[in-house]
Formats: structure tokens, C-alpha cells, sequence
């Protein structure tokens, strides 16, 4: 990391730890985490009902709050970019200075209230590691999603309105399409083309995820169903987890090119 990008980093972290938005996320996450575990009657339990939230939640908190940051902080970057800053640099600056507080905010509103109780059941612990990992990686995700969107648009509503979409695309309408496509072509083999659409959204791949280390039917839906059929085991955490780095990288690469090429 090169010094620019860790003084944009340590600047924004700053500005993060002492903003209220912060605050409110990983409270929410906090609260909900010890309601869960008060109430649920078992981490099992507890996790199973962390997932369903965090799997809506992280992506659309994520995506309003980046596309929002990236348009404020318009003049700060023309600012910087005045100076001999590369822009690569100052990218990875901006991109991690406001990754790093969202995932520490859903990381500690999560991992405290079972610190708080002695780790949790021990026996899974492990699950809670693999929720908290995908937690920080949908963060990744959608601020790289949300980075290409405000660099994309220049009207700030029209990029809220297509961040918004965005997450009614992967975190509502998704499923639905699934069935639809299923309904009207059930006398097909549809195996395949669904293994394909499983891999179209980070959501439901995190989704996959868990269900491959609870094994329960209540988060599978349709693609997950067909995935756990191909893919049981440690080939399928590994392919969902290869295609969730690329859910990363593929969206990261085109904002950086973009804001390279962008004349603020």
C-alpha cells in the first residue's frame, strides 16, 4: 500500500469514526445480534436469523451509502487530483477508506454480543466466521457496484434511483424471475441454465454459502437447491467463494478505468 493510499485511508476512517452513520450501522447490527440470541434459544437459531438480514441489509445500507460518498466527495477528489496524486492510487485510497469502516461496522455490531457471551456455541463457530466473511465481502461487492454507478452517472438522483435498482434486482427481483423462468419452461432441462443464474447474483451465492454449512431447506431457494445437488460439499463453498472474489474484482477493475478516464 502506497503512502497516498494509506493517508486517503487513514483520513477517511477519521471521517467515518466520527460520523453518525457508522454509529447507527453497527448499532443495528449490535442490537439485532443480541436480540436474536435472547429470544432465538440457540446460536443456530440466532445465525439462521442473522443471515436473512444481513443478506438484504449490508447490500442495500451499502450501495445508498457509496453512491452517496462518491458524489460528495466530488471536490475533495478534484482537490486531490490537483496535486501529483496518481489516480490508481487515490482510487484504492477512496474505495478502501470507505470499505473498511462499513465492514468493521457490520464485523463488531455482529462478533460483539457473541464475544460478550463466550464465543458462542463452539460448535459454530465456524458458521458465524462464514457469515461474518460474507458480510465483508457483499460489503466489497456493492461498494465496487456502487463506485461504478456514480462514476457512471453524473446526475446524483439518477444514480441513487439506479443504485436502488440495482438492489431490487439482486435482493427481490431475482428469485422471482428464477421461478418465472422455471414455470415457463418446466417441460426443459433447466438444470445448467440454473447453475449459470446462480452465479449472476453475489446475494444469492452468499446465500449458498451458508446453506452449505447449515444445511437447511429455509435459505436455499430454487438455484440453491440445484447448486447443493451439483455441488455439495467443499467444491461448492470453493466455487461459491471464487465466483464471490470475482463479483470483487470484475466490478472494481471498471471503476478504477473509469475514474482514471473520468474528467471531474
Amino acid at each position: 500500500m502506497t503512502s497516498v493510499v494509506r493517508k486517503v485511508v487513514r483520513g477517511q476512517l477519521r471521517d467515518a469514526m466520527r460520523s453518525r452513520w457508522l454509529t447507527v450501522y453497527a448499532l443495528f447490527f449490535a442490537l439485532l445480534t443480541d436480540g436474536v440470541l435472547r429470544f432465538s434459544g440457540s446460536d443456530a437459531k440466532a445465525i439462521l436469523s442473522l443471515t436473512t438480514v444481513v443478506l438484504i441489509v449490508i447490500p442495500l445500507v451499502t450501495l445508498v451509502l457509496s453512491t452517496i460518498f462518491v458524489y460528495n466527495a466530488r471536490e475533495f477528489t478534484e482537490l486531490l487530483l490537483a496535486q501529483p496524486i496518481r489516480r490508481s492510487s487515490l482510487f484504492a485510497g477512496l474505495y478502501l477508506g470507505l470499505t473498511v469502516p462499513l465492514a468493521g461496522g457490520f464485523f463488531s455490531g455482529v462478533a460483539l454480543p457473541f464475544m460478550l457471551r463466550g464465543g458462542g456455541d463452539p460448535a459454530q463457530r465456524g458458521v458465524l466466521a462464514t457469515l461474518l466473511a460474507i458480510g465483508v465481502v457483499l460489503t466489497a461487492v456493492f461498494t465496487a457496484i456502487a463506485f461504478w454507478i456514480a462514476l457512471r452517472a453524473e446526475d446524483r438522483l439518477r444514480g441513487l434511483a439506479t443504485a436502488l435498482g440495482v438492489w431490487l434486482a439482486f435482493g427481490l427481483l431475482y428469485d422471482g424471475a428464477v421461478l418465472v423462468v422455471v414455470a415457463v419452461f418446466s417441460d426443459s432441462p433447466l438444470e445448467r441454465p440454473l447453475l449459470a443464474l446462480s452465479f449472476a447474483n453475489p446475494i444469492d451465492l452468499g446465500r449458498m454459502l451458508m446453506l452449505l454449512r447449515l444445511d437447511v431447506a429455509a435459505l436455499m431457494g430454487y438455484t440453491g437447491a440445484v447448486f447443493q445437488r451439483f455441488f455439495a460439499g467443499t467444491t461448492g463453498v470453493a466455487l461459491a467463494s471464487a465466483a464471490l472474489a470475482g463479483w470483487v474484482l470484475v466490478p472494481l477493475t471498471v471503476s478504477a478505468r473509469l475514474f482514471r478516464r473520468k474528467d471531474f
